[in-house]
């Protein structure tokens, strides 16, 4: 049997509220995100992803409290990113009902984190998190080459981010949050290129992100080597539904949840 492939709804957390923007700016109000979390699982959603984006530019911790309130009210994988700097907030997380725990700029800032966390709780449980840009040539244009960034996207690594997601699955990363910071926020696809480029340095499973804008974008992601798409502001924003992304998987020959 196929593995089917899951439909996951990102929650981009700001204060205690669901925010949206472009490449993490320019952020726009778009609920409580226990109210939406409910309203996704009952549309059929595969999981949650909760992305507290100021969480490491402004050096202060996940809203705990928001974690568990939304545990509570949905009973579908919760994935919690944004500020996790050590395996204790890992621990705090997963005690407030987080099922796995995403990380990005402090595993860059020491790798070594990865492990830590793998060989403390599996690495099921470890997402790394990977906010990726092209990078730019002297003529101020993208090129083919990815690289990192960090902070919710804010600050640009010099790191090739295909050669990173590689390291950080040998460390014990358990999947890759895969989000092109270009495609961030404008509706136009996801980045199949780099989707492909990662699929084949890796062996554990794939999410697409950033780019989702019609239903016609997701299968060609899963074709590319995504194991699972993500999508926050057309689901927010009520442009799409959960149902409408897997029907569009399933015309497109593809099985799901």
């Amino acid at each position: 049997m196929p593995v089917a492939t899951r439909v996951i709804a990102c929650l981009d957390v700001d204060a205690g509220r669901v925010v949206k923007g472009v490449n993490f700016e320019n952020l726009r109000d778009a609920g409580d995100p226990v109210e939406l979390a409910k309203l996704y699982d009952d549309q059929g959603v595969d999981e949650l992803t909760f992305l507290d984006v100021t969480a490491s530019s402004g050096d202060r911790e996940t809203t705990y409290d928001v974690v568990r309130r939304t545990a509570e009210q949905v009973f579908i994988p919760l994935t919690v990113g944004g500020g996790v700097r050590t395996v204790d907030d890992v621990d705090r997380l997963l005690r407030a009902g987080a099922d796995k725990v995403g990380v990005n700029t402090a595993a860059i800032a020491r790798p070594e984190l990865i492990a830590e966390i793998a060989s403390r709780f599996g690495a099921q449980v470890l997402v790394l998190s990977a906010d990726v840009r092209r990078r730019l040539g002297d003529d101020g244009r993208p090129t083919d080459d990815f690289v990192m960034t960090t902070h919710g996207g804010r600050t640009p690594v010099d790191l090739d981010a295909v050669e990173w997601c590689a390291r950080a699955a040998e460390l014990g990363a358990g999947e890759i949050l895969l989000n092109s910071m270009d495609a961030d926020g404008t509706k136009e696809g996801f980045d199949l290129e780099l989707i492909r480029r990662v699929r084949a340095a890796v062996s554990v499973p794939v999410i697409a992100s950033g780019g989702a804008g019609r239903v016609e974008h997701f299968a060609p992601a899963v074709e590319a080597g995504a194991d699972a798409v993500l999508a926050a502001s057309v689901f927010h924003f009520r442009e799409l539904t959960v149902g409408e992304v897997k029907d569009a998987l399933r015309a497109a020959g593809l099985t799901v949840r």
